[in-house]
Formats: structure tokens, C-alpha cells, sequence
């Protein structure tokens, strides 16, 4: 029966692939429409596929350097091997593969949405949201194949052929070969997310400040130079980044439950590697409900209620995962208590292990409904940025980051509230469990989100077009929608972060061998504050690289649009692959430097001060990271929507507004300030997040006990008087704390 389920999980990773091929062709079976429209398509493919190899040059480089230098460390210890280097080149592979499955589909399924659209809502939604699925599908797909075939492999390797026992130095060798896998994924994905964030706001930005504003033509009018950086700006970012962005999240949240499901002692039926298995399983599953839950998401009539017909969907696939896992884990996991091993937890019994599954869920559900009333249309956060646009720029600004920072309140009680039940029902475990709970349905969570810019490319290709304005209406329900869904899919991706991060962090002190991180030592005290800053430091370096490459995008719009007048009475035809280089350059330029501190961070301050202190700055890395992404990626969805909102006319004291008011183009500016926040800069915290955990366990192993900067892990009262100049004599109730 071991056997079984160990080779059950690849297998349903092979299920997803298959389903995920049947339903991509269905998609390339749909009809294109007219010639304009397959022009047009062309563009967006062209430009996004001349991303992709511009990107991939410059991360071919970073892998193959990174891998060399795993290869080597994976020499100096019992607990590691070379191996570690082809683990890392697996997973970067597989991240970018799934990145460039999203981003050809996606190319594929914008005409033919568009196409749908002539016909009615429920076949446009049926098309946009088919080839989101074949987005989701795909990277579950490969991260639940990648991850259960090489952990078949390593567990063989290291474990079965040399008689080890699963609790001890053999598993730990081969879940550290398995975090090279998972290493090389969320590597990937940050400059995947960073690089295609910074292509797609300087495109839009160009499009919005010098199409809508100066020369009051629509974002995607067909005269407008940028309109096509733009659109492919949209898969660029919000389909290949949240790719390789989720399925590095999925593989980091399946890695940390299996570490610090090693340190449970289990008398099961699988030979003991029930708690390290049973993540694997849980995936698995939620995979095959993903794929049921997406054949209920559908509308039968044009005024269907689309999101209604996506939170469908998105419920059955959580139930149905729920109602599984229950008797999975009853099945998996022994009667009686289970406890942890090395590190501090409680005692706790399988229907814990379900209680966390289910908190991590619910956790999930919780986010994304908190996130769409902070960013949907008609909903009083939004309704209030409406409302202070009628006063100018200025106002629309404040607005937006008031709305981005109350926000943070309902999500943070959400998590904390989420870790402490989940510790409660089954200690560490049950927090790491808790976040693969949660990232199960991420097939389903993906489609979702990928339907969005699929939609959004459609509205784009039907403006260009010239077609009916009922075509356009219908194409703007779906864009409307996937707006808000990209704010609920951050939403859902910063709050597995939190959970994972948290799960990776337990793994992180397993491995390094502390007991405590004690933020009474000044140089822990210090790492949690340095930790705190990077989060704000990588933000800025993020939205500032968007702010120079807008401004080479704003400029060459406004030279196309000087030097070839007859741009505006359509007697020429705009540079539109001019644009496209100037975001592409741009941002393989501008991602490096954000990619560099989250991979330099921990390694810089774990070698010079030790365990403790990277320990410290990794908890402040999280919670500072945390509260920056759900803050930028809901100011931003929130003024997004608000700026959409004035293009179906909106009511303010008693007057309407429409598009081209004084209130609409304060709109504009609050949307232009928001564009970085939700598709650059927020979305990466939560890959900032668990990369620099990752990180830490990666070298946690070569980090010597005693540090050349940092206080030792003994430090006592008198090396502690010495570090901070104390006097010899301490008053008596000083005198007698001990500081460990």
C-alpha cells in the first residue's frame, strides 16, 4: 500500500497534464474571427514569446552559476549531495515551463474570446475561463509530477537503499536534495513575476498618462503606440509571473510540510513516512477536485452573474477536497497522539492533522472574500475612492491608500487567527498543513485568476477592432471580474506565503539546530529590524524601476505621436514593436537588483552572524512582507476598479460621471499610482517571502555554530555586558534574569 500512494501522487500529476492537453485543444478548436483580429493576436504573441527568450537568456546565466555552486556545497556535508544541483534545475525548468504553458494559451484564447464574445456572455466566459484552466492545470500538473517523482527518486536513494530510518539523517538528506527542486522554482518565479511586473506597468502606464490623458484616445485604441506592449504586458505579468509565482508557492508549501512532517515519529502503515507523504496526497487530490470543480463554472444567459459562476467552481473543488481529506488522513495517519520530535509542539492526534487541513481551507475562502469586498465594483471601499475622485487628484490618492491600509486589518486576524488554531489542532505540523490545505485547490485558484487577463486581452482586441459596442460590453463584464479575481488570487498567494513561510521558519530551526530565536540579544534585535526594512527596500527598487521604464515608454509615444501625425486620422500606422522593446529591455534590466536581495539577503547575514540573527531577520522579512503585499496588491486592485467604475457611469451628490470627467481622469492617476503596487511590487512579496526562508534552509547546514560578527549562542550576562558596554555591577533584579 506504501508503494501505491507514493506512486498514486505522480500519477495525478499526470491526470491534470492530460486533462490540461484535452482542454487546450478544444481551445485552439475555437474560431479566431476576422483577419484584423488574428493581426492583432499576432502582435500580442509575438511580443509576449520575444519576452519569454529575453527573460530566459538572462536567468539561463543565473541557473547555471547557482547550480555549479549547489553541485559543489552539496560535497562539503554527510547531508547534502551534488544531487542538489540537479534537484535546483528540475525545478527551474519546470517553473519556467509552466510559465510559458500560461502564456500560450493565453495568446491563444484572447481572439477566440473575443470571437465568443459576438455570440453571448456564457460563451465568452466558457473560452477565457477554459484557457485559464489550462493554465491552472498545467502548473499543478507539473508541480505535483515534479515534486512526487523526485521525492519516489530521493526517497529511494537516500532512504530505501541504505536501510535509514525516515526520522533520521537519510530522510534529512533527501528532503534537503528535494529543496533544491523547490529553490530553483521560487528563483524562477521571482524574476518571472519582477521582470514581467515591470514590463507590463510601463506599458500601461505609457498607454494610460499619453493615450487616455493627453491625446484622449481609449487605452486600447488601435492608434495608440503602447496598446499592444500593453496587452502582451497583461500575460507577461499577470499570466507567466503568476504562474511560475503559484507554482513556486505550491512546491514551497509541499516541501515544508514534509520537513517537519520528518520529525514526527508515526507508526503507520507506510513505513513511518505517513506525515511526510500525506502533503504529497493532499495535493494530489485537491488537483483531481480542481478539475471537477471547473465544469460548474459557467452562465446561461447574458445576465448570468460571472462571479457568482467562478466562486461556484471555486467551492465545490474546496469541499470536495475537505470532505477527501478526511479519509485520507484517517486512513494515513496511526491512532493516538503524535508529537513532533525535535522541535517545541504538542501532542496532537490525526483529526488535528484534518482540523489543520480544514482551518487552512477555510483560511483560503476567507481571504479571497475579504480581498474582493476591498477591491470589487459596487462595494464601499471602492465606492469611497469614487466618491473622493469628484475632488481631484489629490483626494483619489488619499483615498486609495487609506483603502490599501485599512484592508491589512481583516486579513492579519485572519492569519493569526488561522496559525494559532492551526498549531493548536496539530502543533508545527498543523501550520504547514494547514498552508497545503490551502494551497490544494490551487488549480482551481489559478484558473480563476488567469481567466482575468484572458478577458482583458479580449476587451483590448475587440477595441482595436472596431467591433459592435455589445461585443466590448460583454468583454468588459468578464475584464471586471478578472480584476477582481487577480485581487482575490494576490490575496489567496500572500496567505499561503504567510502560512508557508511560517512552516518554512519551524523547518529552518529544525535544521539549523537552535532551540530559540531570542530578540533580547542585540544582534538578533538587529536582524529583525533588517529583515523588517527589506520588504520596503525591495517595494521601492520594484516600483521604482516601473517609473523609469514608464518614462522611456512615455516618451516614445509621444515622439510616435509628433513625428507621425498621421497616426490620429489613421493614414499611418503606429511602431508597436518599438514599444514592445523598450518594456522588454527595460525589464530584464531593471529585475536583477530586486532578485539580488532576496537571494543575497539571507546568505550575506546568515555567514556572518550566525543561525540566531538570520533567524530574526527572516521573521521580520515575513511579517514586514506580509503586510506590504496585502496592502499594495488592495490600494492597487481598489483603484483600478474605481477608474473602471466612471467608464459605466457613476453617481456623485446627485451629478453623473463618465469617462473623460475631471473625476475619471483623477481616476486615471489613482490607477497609474496603483499599477506598480498590485502587478509589480506586491505580488512579488509573497515570493520575497518564502525565497529568503528557502534560502536559509538551503544553507542552514554550512552556517558554522559560531559566527565571525555575531554573539555567540551561549552568550551569557557577561558577554551581553561586554557586547552593549554595561557597568560590572547590575542592579539585583537585572542580576538575576537569565538570558539565554
Amino acid at each position: 500500500m506504501e508503494q501505491l500512494f507514493l506512486y498514486l501522487v505522480p500519477f495525478l500529476g499526470i491526470v491534470g497534464l492530460v486533462v490540461m492537453a484535452i482542454k487546450s485543444a478544444w481551445v485552439t478548436r475555437q474560431p479566431t474571427g476576422e483577419q484584423s483580429m488574428v493581426e492583432l493576436a499576432g502582435y500580442i504573441a509575438k511580443g509576449a514569446m520575444s519576452f519569454l527568450k529575453a527573460e530566459w537568456k538572462v536567468m539561463i546565466y543565473f541557473v547555471v552559476i547557482a547550480a555549479i555552486i549547489l553541485g559543489w556545497s552539496g560535497t562539503l556535508l554527510e547531508n547534502s549531495s551534488p544531487i542538489i544541483a540537479v534537484s535546483f534545475v528540475i525545478g527551474a525548468v519546470l517553473s519556467a515551463f509552466a510559465g510559458y504553458l500560461g502564456m500560450k494559451i493565453a495568446t491563444k484564447s484572447n481572439v477566440r474570446t473575443t470571437e465568443a464574445a459576438k455570440t453571448s456572455l456564457a460563451k465568452a466566459l466558457n473560452v477565457s475561463f477554459t484557457g485559464g484552466t489550462v493554465m491552472g492545470l498545467g502548473v499543478a500538473g507539473l508541480a505535483v509530477l515534479g515534486m512526487g517523482g523526485l521525492f519516489i527518486i530521493f526517497y529511494n536513494m537516500f532512504v530505501l537503499s541504505s536501510g535509514g530510518d525516515v526520522n533520521g539523517h537519510e530522510m534529512e538528506t533527501a528532503l534537503e536534495v528535494l529543496a533544491g527542486f523547490s529553490l530553483g522554482a521560487e528563483s524562477i518565479a521571482l524574476f518571472a513575476r519582477v521582470g514581467g511586473g515591470i514590463y507590463t506597468k510601463a506599458a500601461d502606464v505609457g498607454a494610460d498618462l499619453v493615450g487616455k490623458v493627453e491625446a484622449g484616445i481609449p487605452e486600447d485604441d488601435v492608434r495608440n503606440p503602447a496598446t499592444i506592449a500593453d496587452n502582451v504586458g497583461d500575460n507577461v505579468g499577470d499570466v507567466a509571473g503568476m504562474g511560475a509565482d503559484l507554482f513556486g508557492s505550491y512546491v514551497a508549501t509541499i516541501l515544508a510540510s514534509m520537513v517537519l512532517g520528518r520529525e514526527i515519529v508515526s507508526n503507520d502503515n507506510f513505513g513511518g513516512i505517513a506525515p511526510v507523504l500525506l502533503p504529497l496526497v493532499i495535493a494530489g487530490l485537491g488537483l483531481v477536485f480542481s478539475i471537477i470543480g471547473t465544469f460548474f463554472v459557467k452562465i446561461n444567459s447574458e445576465t448570468g452573474n460571472v462571479q457568482a459562476a467562478l466562486n461556484r467552481g471555486n467551492w465545490i473543488s474546496i469541499l470536495l477536497t475537505v470532505a477527501a481529506s478526511f479519509f485520507v488522513i484517517d486512513y494515513m495517519l496511526p491512532e493516538g497522539d503524535l508529537v513532533m520530535s525535535r522541535l517545541n509542539s504538542i501532542a496532537f492526534t490525526k483529526m488535528g492533522v484534518f482540523g489543520a487541513v480544514f482551518i487552512g481551507l477555510i483560511v483560503g475562502a476567507l481571504m479571497s472574500i475579504i480581498t474582493e469586498h476591498y477591491t470589487a465594483m459596487g462595494k464601499g471601499p471602492v465606492n469611497s475612492i469614487i466618491r473622493q475622485s469628484s475632488t481631484g487628484h489629490a483626494t483619489n490618492i488619499i483615498g486609495g491608500l487609506a483603502v490599501g491600509m485599512q484592508s491589512t486589518v481583516l486579513p492579519i486576524l485572519v492569519l493569526a487567527g488561522g496559525i494559532f488554531s492551526s498549531y493548536m489542532a496539530a502543533g508545527l505540523y498543523g501550520v504547514a498543513i494547514a498552508a497545503a490545505g490551502m494551497m490544494a485547490t490551487t488549480a482551481m485558484q489559478l484558473a480563476i485568476d488567469a481567466f482575468g487577463p484572458i478577458a482583458d486581452n479580449a476587451g483590448g482586441i475587440a477595441e482595436m477592432s472596431g467591433l459592435p459596442k455589445e461585443v466590448r460590453e460583454r468583454t468588459d463584464i468578464l475584464d471586471a471580474v478578472g480584476n477582481t479575481t487577480a485581487a482575490t488570487g494576490k490575496g489567496f498567494a500572500i496567505a499561503s506565503a504567510a502560512l508557508t513561510a511560517l512552516a518554512l521558519f519551524a523547518a529552518y530551526v529544525g535544521i539549523s539546530g537552535i532551540s530559540t530565536i531570542d530578540i533580547y540579544k542585540a544582534d538578533v534585535l538587529s536582524g529583525l529590524f533588517v529583515g523588517a526594512m527589506i520588504p520596503f527596500i525591495f517595494s521601492s527598487l520594484a516600483i521604482a524601476a516601473v517609473g523609469r521604464a514608464a518614462m522611456d515608454m512615455v516618451n516614445e509615444v509621444r515622439r510616435q505621436f509628433k513625428e507621425m501625425p498621421g497616426i490620429m486620422d489613421y493614414t499611418e500606422k503606429p511602431d508597436y514593436e518599438k514599444c514592445v522593446e523598450i518594456s522588454t529591455k527595460a525589464s530584464i534590466r531593471e529585475m536583477v537588483a530586486p532578485g539580488a536581495i532576496a537571494l543575497l539577503s539571507p546568505i550575506i547575514v546568515g555567514f556572518l552572524f550566525g543561525h540566531e540573527v538570520l533567524g530574526g531577520m527572516l521573521a521580520g522579512v515575513t511579517v514586514s512582507g506580509v503586510l506590504m503585499g496585502i496592502f499594495q496588491n488592495n490600494a492597487g486592485g481598489a483603484w483600478d476598479n474605481a477608474k473602471k467604475s466612471f467608464e459605466k457611469g457613476v453617481e456623485i451628490n446627485g451629478e453623473m460621471y463618465y469617462k473623460g470627467s475631471e473625476p475619471h481622469k483623477a481616476s486615471v492617476t489613482g490607477d497609474t499610482v496603483g499599477d506598480p503596487f498590485k502587478d509589480t511590487s506586491g505580488p512579488s512579496m509573497n515570493i520575497l517571502i518564502k525565497l529568503t526562508s528557502i534560502v536559509s534552509i538551503v544553507i542552514a547546514p554550512f552556517i558554522p555554530p559560531d559566527s565571525p560578527l555575531g554573539i555567540s549562542d551561549n552568550a551569557g550576562v557577561d558577554e551581553i555586558k561586554k557586547v552593549v558596554q554595561l557597568p560590572e555591577a547590575l542592579p539585583a533584579e537585572i542580576e538575576v534574569l537569565e538570558i539565554n
